[in-house]
């Protein structure tokens, strides 16, 4: 049965969300797009209408899910009273996005032994990037610009492979004190940092 006709952009927002429900669940591989149309009910056309190719779709989706992410670090970077606030708030809205988006988290990322689709590394690897970028404008420390930026991408590598392993495990510690135990890890390295002389 088909959906009530939308306007464009409400449509396109409502496909993006109920193909990332199916793609997390199946992969990229196993996923159709026939699958994606019926999950959203709509037929083939109407979702090629938007989105050109599977490829298209996958690619816009991931896209879509790591500047979400992205948007909800800033927000609550931006927020906070100075830098350890920031590297606690940082830390917290991603693992709050996390516990939130399960399935945007295993989309972009991999968890129970699969990686995310190879196919799409570049675009990953771009979401980590601007991610990283983030970071590094917070890093107050004096350094140079390719120091602050290799710290920057430890970073955003911690609050991943935390996450990886946090719901692999079953997500025992709750967010709070997920966040609390790893922000002080980070605050305590960025803390040591000794520009090189």
């Amino acid at each position: 049965m088909s959906q009530p006709r939308l306007p464009a952009i409400q449509r396109r927002r409502q496909l993006l969300d109920v193909s990332l429900e199916v793609f997390a669940r199946h992969g990229f591989h196993g996923t159709s797009m026939a699958e994606v149309a019926e999950a959203a009910g709509v037929t083939k056309p109407v979702l090629y209408q938007h989105f050109g190719s599977k490829r298209d779709l996958y690619r816009e989706l991931l896209d879509d899910v790591g500047q979400r992410l992205l948007e909800d670090v800033q927000k609550a970077t931006a927020a906070a009273g100075g830098p350890r606030q920031q590297v606690a708030a940082g830390f917290a809205a991603y693992f709050r996005f996390v516990d939130g988006h399960q399935s945007a988290f295993r989309l972009l990322f991999g968890v129970d032994g699969r990686e995310a689709d190879r196919e799409f590394a570049d675009t990953v690897r771009r979401v980590e990037d601007a991610m990283a970028d983030a970071v590094a404008i917070l890093i107050e420390a004096d350094i140079d610009g390719a120091h602050r930026r290799l710290l920057a991408a430890g970073i955003v590598g911690l609050a991943e492979a935390t996450s990886r392993q946090w719901v692999r495990a079953g997500r025992r510690e709750d967010v709070d004190t997920l966040s609390r135990r790893v922000a002080d890890l980070a605050w305590a390295g960025l803390r040591g940092i000794r520009p090189e002389r």
